[in-house]
């Protein structure tokens, strides 16, 4: 049986990522404006990336992040290595330190996302969702949360892997799911801040699954 917040915590929730979101802002606006100006540069491109997402109760919305990648002849999946030749030279610094999620905010502020939640997915990998896993996107998608902190290094478990798309979607996206789907049933506002705290001193919540080729 799946458990959804109560109207009460998600109201709460919501009130959290608005304060949160603006003082983030008002903090890193110019740090933004600034990686926006170097990956345009670097890119050719506009310096802000967008793509489609699904967020609460499966309906999409554009994601916003710092361009770090530009189009390379025969890659077009999804799915992205440590090793990635699309990668730019500076968009590995920039996706290392985070600093490419930090529009996200903006997200965040309007309602798209939450600071803590499942990562927003592409299509392809929602419509693999189980009818009681759907139970995840009864809550806002989030900048970090138990699956991310758990595969913080997710380009690097991927690159090691003989086939990384397989890998992803028969290993690591089920276990995402599943610790997504614990974290909803599960919620707590206490918990929403132990991963936030988590997140900012880089300590990951459990150990990451044993890589399989």
């Amino acid at each position: 049986m799946t458990t959804e917040l109560t109207r009460l915590q998600a109201a709460i929730k919501r009130a959290i990522d608005i304060i949160l979101a603006m003082a983030g802002l008002a903090l890193t606006t110019w740090l933004i404006a600034l990686a926006w100006m170097v990956a345009r540069l670097e890119t050719g491109r506009s310096g802000f990336f967008v793509q489609q997402r699904i967020g609460l109760h499966g309906r999409p919305f554009n994601i916003v992040k710092i361009r770090t990648m530009k189009p390379v002849a025969g890659f077009d999946t999804v799915v992205t290595t440590e090793h990635d030749p699309r990668i730019t030279r500076i968009g590995r610094l920039f996706r290392r330190a985070k600093i490419d999620e930090l529009p996200q905010l903006y997200n965040v502020l309007i309602g798209d996302m939450s600071f803590v939640g499942p990562r927003p997915e592409v299509a392809s990998y929602i419509d693999l969702l189980s009818a009681e896993d759907r139970v995840i996107l009864s809550v806002r998608p989030g900048l970090t949360g138990p699956a991310t902190l758990k595969y913080r290094n997710e380009e690097r478990l991927l690159g090691q892997a003989s086939d990384p798309e397989r890998y992803n979607r028969e290993v690591v996206f089920p276990d995402k799911v599943r610790l997504n789907r614990e974290y909803v049933e599960r919620y707590t506002l206490l918990a929403d801040f132990v991963y936030v705290w988590r997140t900012i001193v880089q300590r990951p919540s459990t150990k990451t699954a044993r890589h399989q080729s």
